[in-house]
């Protein structure tokens, strides 16, 4: 498997648990 497949994946999955916890503790981020 393509090694730039895990990276774009794990970004993807990075920024997806940002945003929920943006949503969920607002308060987090300022």
């Amino acid at each position: 498997m393509n090694p730039l497949y895990w990276m774009i994946g794990i970004v993807t999955l990075g920024l997806l648990l940002y945003l929920v916890l943006a949503l969920i503790k607002p308060e987090w981020f300022g």
